[in-house]
Formats: structure tokens, C-alpha cells, sequence
């Protein structure tokens, strides 16, 4: 190991250390980038360039997902300016009673989908159809992250039961049947996800609401709980949900001076969505008609008290909820329609790449060609929804929503570029282009060379042995990329297993579930996690905090479980 190993060691705990403290890493992977480039290759000069080239690589790897998140932020503002996002949530109240339910059946969902196709086109489909009506139903957009995070990028891809790329790459290299080292990594995964959720269930449930149409509302506006409390509107309790009415605005709302939107509330100190006067009001815009782009000035109006909602949105819920007519809704038998036809064509996608995998009948579509598969169909439907709600300014309306969910991807997500990019650098695949090294020159892999120096120090016991390869696995998948780690788990596994007496189909799997959740896109921000956050609307390093202890509280059990199981 040479002085840009230890470099590059001491940025990723540098960068841990951070997190731990909930801090922002921006500029200590910034400065880890710099001095690991210029330590390696001696050239002040170089280490300026890597920093361009770091961001640079890492933005071209992972455009993928901030394409899909814009691509369904565009068709949820197509539908929403059809009227149609609430009509489209509304069936799945019958099993999203609450937030409760919200959340195990998006986990459910969320598994069977991602253990036949992978998590990358499930992801797509939980944001585009259930992931609303859970809001709705009083599940915290970050629970709702992460039982999406660890049941399709942790429980299903970590075993990969069905699809069995990564048993394969571990059982090579271990030496072992890829059956083996896939029967006894479904089940660590199974342990490791059943404790993640359930420990993710008990630290967010205090966070539920009731279900509430606003709920909705405010998460499609980008509000915060603390912006903009929902209890201060509640439903009138007692009644059933679809025949209660909104409690009458205070008379404290506070108005607003313009047209086109309505002021809510005084919602106390924090930022609002629109240009209210008054500390902490909040505004939220009115239907469009058609007559404009979709990202427009957001102008205030004049609030109401006594007998009627005090806001536009308002009453749309309400007279959604009511099985009516949106207000301002122009076409409402496109907009039922629309509200069909979005679960329809997603389901049958479904069908589609299930007919692919189980029969002859189609190409099987897996991988990267699902995910761009789900991104087409997003395009065609959010074209389709555009026509339908202004031919003549359709042209004009998809344009402005294409840009709104670029822009809202970037705004997200963009923070996670120069962070990969330092760990992008420790992979020999991308080191030498983020150096500039030339095409003959042999590119350094920091991590994995850093992680090889440091089997020898692994004793013979059992137990040391299995949390051993199971840390090594973590620390590979620092780089964002669950399975680029298995060779080495693997081969480690069918090193330290005779010597120390356990089946090395068994390390082979503990390596590879702290690969996959790792890297894979629970415990790494620079990674596909950043499409789950992106559609959940949260920050994703809160997400990665979120997810951390149930995660490895879930992989100790697992790992010991495992030992004595097997």
C-alpha cells in the first residue's frame, strides 16, 4: 500500500465520521478527491483536474436514475394537472386503510416485484401508483423511503433468488454451487429485511397521520410537516372518509395579495410554497387551465373563513373524496380515465416482463433494459396525458413538466455528484479516467487493494470470520456498486472457509448481503437509493440515517443466525 491508500482510507472515515455527525460531506469528498489524485500521481495540477473528472464520472453513471426520477416527477404533473393523481390513488385505500397498513404493503409490493425484475423498474412503479396513495393514507414520506429502500434494493436484490446474477458471481469465486451459495443468502436476506422493517416500522410509526387528502397535497408541493401541519386542518373525526368535510380555515389565515392560488393558513415560522405575505403563510397554487407553462410564478390570494375550505386545494380533496367533480377541472371524463388508465398500463408492463421471464412468448427484459423499458412507457403516457388535457398546448406542456422533473431531480439529488465521485475514484474501472493516467497505464483500485492488505489480519475463528467477510463486503460496496465486490467476498469465502470450519457457500452469502445492502442502495447514498428518495421527496442522507440501524441490526442477526443455522 502506498501513501495514496492510506489517503483515500483516511477520506472514507473522514467522510463517515461526518455523516455520523450530520454534516454535509460535499467538501470533505471534495478535498479527499484532491488529495488522493494528488498524492498518487505527484501533480498539483492533476488533483485540480480530478476533481472535474470525479464529478464528471460520477454524473454520467448515474444520469440513469436521475433520468427515471424526472421522467415520473413529469407524468405525475402531467396527471396532476388533469385532475387525475387523487382519482388514481383513491382504490388504494381499500387495503391502504392507514399509514400501517401503507407500509407493509409497499414493502410487499415492492419485493415480489423487485425479486423477479430487480429493484431498478419496481421503483419507478411504486412512485408513479402507490407511493401517493400511501401519503394519503398518513404514511411519512420517509417511512415510505425506507420500506421501499430495504424490501427492493436490500431483500430482493441482495439474494437475487430468481435472476441469480449475484449467487453466481460469489459461488465462482468461491469455488461453490451457485444453488448453494443462493438457497442460504434467500434467507439471510429474509432475516436481515424482517428485522430492517420492523425496526424501521417501530422508529417512524410515531410519525403517522390519518389519512388526509391534504397529506397529499402538501407532499406533491414539496411542504414539510413542520411548514405546514396538517392538524392544523384536519378532517372532522367520526365520520367515514368519504363523507367527512375539511373543519372551516381559521380566521387567522392569512391572505394574500394576486390571483391564481389561495392562502392556507399561518402556518408559523418556515418556508413556504408560493409569495404570501405574512411570516410563515403558505400558499398553494390553483388548478392551471391549460394556458401556461407548468412551472409558473406562484401569486397569492385571498384567503377564506367560516363555512368553506380556505384554499383551492382543499377543496379539490374534499370534493375528490366525495366521488366528485375536481374544481377548475375542465375535462373530468379524461380525468377518470386517465386515472385508469396509468395503473392499467403499468400493471400490464408488469405482465409483460413476467411473460418474458416465466415463457417464450416476448424477449425477457431485465436489468437496464427494464428500467428503460419503464422510462419509455413513462414518456409515451405522459405525452398521451398532455394531449388529452390541452392538444393545443400539449407541445408546450410536456416540454415545461420535462424540465420540472429535471429540475426537481437535480435540485434533489444533484448534492450526490462530487460525493460518488470520491468513491468512484477508489475503483480501478474509473481511477484512471478521474486521473487522466492514458490509455496504458495501469489504474489503481484504492479500496479493494486497501481491503486484500486486510484478510491476513482475519483469525480462524467462526464467528470473527463470518463478521470479517461480512465487513469487508460493506466496505467494497462503498463505491455504490452492490456487486462489483462479490469476486472478492467470494474468493475470500473459499480462502478462510476450510481453514476456520465454516461452509464456504455460507461466506460466500454473508459477503454478499453486506456487498448488496451496502452498495446495493440501502446503507450508500450514491447510489440507486437516490431513485427511491427522489420519489419519495426526501433528503436522501436522511434516508441513509433513517435505514442505518435497522439495516445492520438486521445483518448482526442475520450473519449470527446464519453461523448457527448452517
Amino acid at each position: 500500500m502506498g501513501a495514496a491508500h492510506w489517503v483515500y482510507l483516511s477520506g472514507i472515515v473522514l467522510i463517515i465520521a461526518v455523516m455520523i455527525a450530520r454534516k454535509n460531506v460535499v467538501i470533505p469528498a471534495i478535498a479527499a478527491t484532491f488529495l488522493t489524485a494528488w498524492t498518487f500521481t505527484g501533480s498539483f495540477v492533476k488533483g485540480l483536474e480530478s476533481i472535474f473528472n470525479a464529478s464528471l464520472t460520477s454524473a454520467s453513471e448515474l444520469f440513469n436514475i436521475f433520468l427515471i426520477i424526472a421522467l415520473v416527477t413529469a407524468l405525475l404533473g402531467a396527471l396532476r394537472a388533469l385532475g387525475a393523481d387523487r382519482r388514481m390513488v383513491e382504490p388504494f385505500r381499500l387495503v391502504m386503510r392507514s399509514g400501517h397498513s401503507a407500509f407493509w404493503v409497499l414493502a410487499f409490493v415492492t419485493y415480489a416485484i423487485s425479486l423477479f425484475f430487480w429493484p431498478t423498474p419496481a421503483v419507478p412503479l411504486m412512485g408513479a401508483i402507490l407511493l401517493p396513495a400511501a401519503i394519503a393514507a398518513g404514511l411519512p414520506p420517509i417511512a415510505a423511503a425506507l420500506a421501499i429502500a430495504v424490501a427492493g434494493q436490500g431483500m430482493a436484490l441482495s439474494s437475487d433468488y430468481v435472476i441469480q446474477v449475484a449467487p453466481g458471481l460469489s459461488a465462482k469465486a468461491a469455488n461453490v454451487g451457485t444453488d448453494a451459495v443462493a438457497d442460504k443468502a434467500m434467507v439471510l436476506s429474509l432475516i436481515t429485511g424482517g428485522v430492517a422493517l420492523f425496526l424501521g416500522y417501530l422508529m417512524t410509526r410515531s410519525q403517522y397521520r390519518e389519512p388526509d387528502a391534504l397529506l397529499l397535497e402538501r407532499w406533491e408541493a414539496g411542504e414539510t410537516e413542520a411548514a405546514a401541519p396538517v392538524a392544523r386542518r384536519s378532517l372532522i373525526p367520526g365520520l367515514p372518509l368519504r363523507r367527512r368535510v375539511l373543519q372551516p380555515a381559521p380566521a387567522a389565515a392569512t391572505a394574500a395579495e394576486g390571483d391564481g392560488s389561495v392562502a392556507v393558513l399561518d402556518a408559523g415560522p418556515g418556508p413556504g410554497s408560493g409569495q404570501g405575505a405574512g411570516a410563515g403563510s403558505v400558499t398553494v397554487p390553483a388548478p392551471r387551465n391549460g394556458d401556461g407553462p407548468a412551472s409558473g410564478t406562484r401569486n397569492g390570494g385571498l384567503g377564506r373563513s367560516g363555512g368553506e375550505p380556505g384554499d383551492a386545494m382543499a377543496a379539490a380533496a374534499l370534493k375528490s373524496l366525495n366521488g366528485g367533480d375536481l374544481p377548475g377541472d375542465d375535462c373530468p371524463k379524461r380525468s377518470r380515465a386517465f386515472a385508469a388508465i396509468i395503473p392499467l398500463a403499468l400493471v400490464g408492463l408488469v405482465g409483460y416482463m413476467m411473460l418474458g421471464k416465466f415463457t417464450d412468448a416476448v424477449p425477457e427484459v431485465v436489468g437496464g433494459d427494464a428500467a428503460a423499458l419503464v422510462g419509455g412507457v413513462t414518456v409515451a403516457l405522459l405525452l398521451a396525458a398532455a394531449v388529452a388535457r390541452d392538444a393545443g398546448n400539449a407541445l408546450q406542456a410536456c416540454a415545461d413538466h420535462i424540465v420540472d422533473g429535471l429540475v426537481f431531480a437535480v435540485r434533489a439529488m444533484g448534492v450526490v455528484i462530487p460525493i460518488a465521485g470520491f468513491f468512484f475514484i477508489g475503483n480501478a474501472d474509473f481511477a484512471g479516467k478521474i486521473m487522466s493516467l492514458g490509455d496504458g497505464a495501469k489504474a489503481p483500485g484504492f479500496l479493494f487493494e486497501s481491503v486484500t492488505h486486510m484478510e491476513g489480519a482475519i483469525p480462524d475463528s467462526r464467528y470473527v470470520v463470518g463478521f470479517g467477510v461480512l465487513l469487508i463486503g460493506m466496505i467494497t460496496g462503498l463505491d455504490g456498486s452492490g456487486f462489483a465486490g462479490l469476486p472478492l467476498t467470494g474468493s475470500l469465502a473459499g480462502t478462510l472457509g476450510p481453514t476456520s470450519g465454516v461452509d464456504p457457500a455460507l461466506l460466500a452469502a454473508i459477503g454478499q448481503m453486506g456487498c448488496v445492502w451496502s452498495g446495493g442502495g440501502v446503507l450508500i447514498a450514491w447510489s440507486s437509493l437516490l431513485a427511491v428518495a427522489g420519489f419519495a421527496r426526501v433528503p436522501v442522507m436522511d434516508l441513509v440515517r433513517r435505514s442505518f440501524l435497522p439495516v445492520v441490526a438486521g445483518l448482526v442477526v442475520a450473519t449470527v443466525a446464519g453461523l448457527i443455522i448452517f
